[in-house]
């Protein structure tokens, strides 16, 4: 997981910041700890930086948040989508 600026002032003030994360997950039979299913999922989120740092902190805390909420659902979304494929 990175932050990068995307919103920047010509002061070079940074005024919006990108949050990008991936996510690796393997799906492991219980029985035999055979990998039965293998996934990538990528996403993203942004948030404001205002000028103060408690602020600025909160929000890309919220992000963060909203971010691996946003790949966890992704995961399940992508396990739900291929059973037919991995489950027996």
């Amino acid at each position: 997981m990175n932050d990068q600026g995307v919103g920047i002032l010509p002061d070079q003030t940074i005024t919006r910041f990108q949050v990008v994360g991936t996510v690796d997950y393997t799906l492991t039979a219980l029985a035999t700890e055979a990998a039965v299913k293998k996934g990538r999922v990528s996403n993203f989120t942004s948030y404001s930086a205002t000028s103060t740092t408690v602020a600025t902190t909160a929000a890309q805390r919220d992000a963060r948040e909203r971010l691996m909420i946003s790949l966890a659902d992704q995961i399940v979304a992508d396990l739900t989508l291929t059973r037919s494929e991995w489950a027996q």
